[in-house]
């Protein structure tokens, strides 16, 4: 446990620092199956980041977690510069919920508190955001266990105010929901061996055209995150993890045209640990971007932070 406690002061500290205001396992000798958690990026929906897919401490679950981001924009067009700074802040209730031995749903709904700089004064948004549903369905198995690959399709909400004023921005992805019904399908692959796992894993997210004529790009994310388990008790196990993580955005459009300077990609290395005790499980994950080319250079990715907790029910 004190192992537990130095890295969660650890990682904290770093956040704090930062002033950024997920992968997980349930772990009972084997890695169980990963699911789908939805986050939407800079430059897609609505600032939210995506950490992809999640595996989980616990086959059945309710859980907290919180996610930052820091982005860099161009606040003023006649200079290039990048001045303008950028916090995406999701705190998000989730859950899963095993229906057959191979079939299960997942889903969350998440609370936005986001704040950019301006030269006019600081903005600051606030609200619940879409709610996501999925449905994930176990394809393959093998009997040691040491192969097992997930597939999904989900569908996205819109419960989050679209705010048809924020799109005249340099990210127009500064919203708290998208305004539409998008689409996801996911796959991951899983080895496991001895102390050691590898998760590989992809989704792409269909957005569909809201009330306001506006349609945010469609987004493909893909990682693949190590494993390597560092302790083992019989109520305690911890992992250390890393892996990398990259996305790709089409390009936004309004009135069925497309709109410049809205698609873009970038790739983040990710580092962190995840643990369990008896019904509670934690972890946390820090990434940082290794490339970044969104908005047409207008926006740069800096920095994303999340933390999580979960009880078994």
């Amino acid at each position: 446990m004190k192992k537990i406690i130095f890295m969660i002061s650890l990682i904290l500290f770093y956040n704090f620092q930062a002033k950024t205001i997920n992968d997980s396992l349930y772990i009972q000798n084997d890695i169980n199956e990963m699911i789908f958690d939805d986050c939407d990026a800079c430059g897609c929906a609505a600032g939210n980041g995506s950490s992809g897919f999640e595996s989980l401490l616990n086959p059945q679950f309710i859980g907290i977690k919180y996610f930052a981001q820091h982005y860099k924009a161009k606040e003023n067009l006649f200079v290039n510069d990048l001045t303008q700074d950028q916090y995406f802040n999701t705190i998000q209730l989730w859950a899963k919920i095993p229906l057959t031995e191979k079939l299960s749903v997942y889903g969350s709904l998440p609370f936005h508190f986001h704040e950019k700089e301006t030269l006019q004064g600081d903005i600051n948004i606030n609200g619940i955001g879409d709610f996501n549903l999925m449905g994930m369905y176990q394809l393959l198995n093998s009997k040691n266990k040491s192969h097992q690959m997930n597939g999904g399709i989900g569908v996205k909400i819109p419960l989050g105010k679209f705010n048809e004023k924020g799109i005249s921005g340099v990210n127009p992805s500064f919203q708290l929901g998208t305004g539409s019904w998008d689409y996801q399908a996911v796959l991951n692959y899983r080895f496991q061996k001895n102390k050691l796992a590898v998760l590989l894993n992809t989704d792409y997210t269909i957005k569909t055209e809201n009330k306001k004529h506006y349609q945010f790009g469609n987004q493909w994310n893909y990682s693949a995150t190590g494993f390597y388990k560092i302790e083992e008790s019989a109520k305690t196990i911890i992992f250390a993890k890393a892996g990398f993580q990259g996305e790709m955005y089409d390009r936004n459009r309004q009135y069925k045209e497309n709109i410049p300077k809205t698609a873009g990609s970038a790739l983040y290395g990710k580092l962190g640990f995840e643990a369990s005790y008896k019904k509670f499980s934690l972890g946390t994950e820090l990434m940082l971007p290794t490339y970044t080319n969104l908005a047409g250079g207008d926006i740069e990715a800096k920095s994303r932070f999340s933390f999580f907790i979960n009880f078994g029910i």
